[in-house]
């Protein structure tokens, strides 16, 4: 578990733009051909697409009048994100509280209480760095982007789906949606990809919320439970809650109903072991240089390889057919592509070549790995798979 400060910190370091605290929407505006956003501090801002993530309150979803439904059970969490000393004894369970009514929570009376409550073991407050207040809500906005599907403006994150804060699963699934969409934006910036590519997005995340409110709404009403059985909700429900058990249904075109051993379309692409085979460059070069010879295979798994922002075609234990070659050249902005075979095979230039221990070359397949790692489709008519997604 790493703290909501530390993650965001980590973020703001991969930043090549700077951002804005502290400033305000006040007013945003959709056309055929882009958004135009001002704020509170004079600013206009014009661009092809906005992406509201401006929290359960959201200005952007409400200008948009955009129905944000769901349940309010009568709950008012405080959440600190703080440093301790305590003689309280180390264990591995979980401790929860339940403190009646107060008319208002500040962050003294939070902590008061929780002093009170853990007597007559000691508790010290060193560092907090972080405090806030939830007002239980479980929402989730009608549609993710604007104009029933169809607009330039999309929700994400808390805008987009309230939850209880149990489970730790709201950063998550705002960095999930992010994730999720960014790589689509990308490319109908450029051109790439019409509304199909987007409209999916608030398929795949919509649905996604509510499983998520669901797992935070088991786990807020067991905190009158015992601390074991919270336990056992959380275990029964981890894959979910990390996010790495979420899974797309084949509702959209980015999810066509197919399966390759490990590989399953909607899925997470598995985290494979692969090795690297020279470039057909090297070959060459090795005749003039011999340093160039000593180039020696490396074992890595594909999520350290992996670059976000294209799809994958992997063709495992096959070479991509001349007349796909092509289709490569015509695809290279949007698909790179992979030839993955059990032993060495010949090298072409136009994909990368890798080795693994878990193709059968005697069962070929082509899987196309989504720039989210998500498996899209397995099967031969991969090139008719991409051409729905830009369509």
């Amino acid at each position: 578990m790493i703290g909501q400060a530390r993650v965001e910190e980590a973020l703001l370091h991969q930043l090549d733009i700077p951002v804005a605290y502290n400033t305000r929407a006040t007013s945003i505006a959709e056309f055929d051909t882009g958004v135009v956003v001002t704020t509170d501090q004079g600013r206009t801002i014009v661009s092809k697409y906005a992406i509201a993530a401006d929290g359960a309150r959201s200005f952007v979803r409400r200008a948009l009048d955009i129905p944000f439904t769901g349940t309010k059970p009568e709950m008012v969490w405080a959440v600190l994100d703080t440093f301790i000393e305590t003689d309280f004894p180390v264990c591995p369970e979980i401790i929860t509280f339940q403190k009646d009514g107060q008319s208002r929570i500040t962050q003294e009376k939070a902590e008061a209480s929780i002093q009170e409550h853990m007597a007559p073991h000691k508790i010290e407050f060193k560092r907090t760095e972080w405090f806030s207040t939830f007002e239980i809500k479980e929402r989730v906005a009608s549609t993710f982007i604007s104009k029933d599907g169809h607009g330039r403006i999309l929700l994400a994150g808390d805008a987009a789906h309230v939850h209880a804060v149990n489970g730790g699963q709201g950063l998550n699934t705002g960095i999930a949606d992010a994730f999720n969409l960014i790589w689509r934006v990308a490319f109908a910036v450029k051109g790439l990809g019409g509304s199909t590519l987007l409209a999916s997005y608030d398929e795949e995340r919509r649905a996604t919320a509510t499983g998520v409110i669901d797992v935070a709404a088991k786990l807020v009403r067991m905190t009158v439970k015992t601390a074991l059985e919270y336990v056992d909700i959380i275990e029964k429900n981890a894959a979910y809650i990390t996010g790495m058990g979420v899974s797309y249904l084949p509702s959209t075109p980015l999810v066509k109903t197919s399966s390759h051993a490990d590989f399953v379309a909607g899925s997470r692409c598995p985290d494979l072991w692969v090795t690297s085979l020279p470039p057909t460059r090297l070959f060459a070069a090795a005749v003039e240089n011999p340093e160039v010879a000593k180039w020696e295979p490396s074992k890595t798994r594909l999520y350290e390889i992996f670059q976000y922002g294209k799809f994958k075609v992997f063709f495992l234990g096959k070479d991509a057919p001349t007349e796909w070659e092509y289709q490569a050249v015509k695809l290279q902005q949007k698909a790179e592509f992979w030839n993955v075979h059990a032993l060495s095979q010949r090298v072409t230039s136009l994909v990368y070549e890798y080795q693994a221990e878990w193709v059968d070359d005697a069962h070929e397949a082509v899987v196309v790995v989504r720039p989210d790692l998500y498996v899209g489709y397995v099967g031969q008519d991969w090139v008719q798979y991409l051409e729905e997604v830009f369509a």
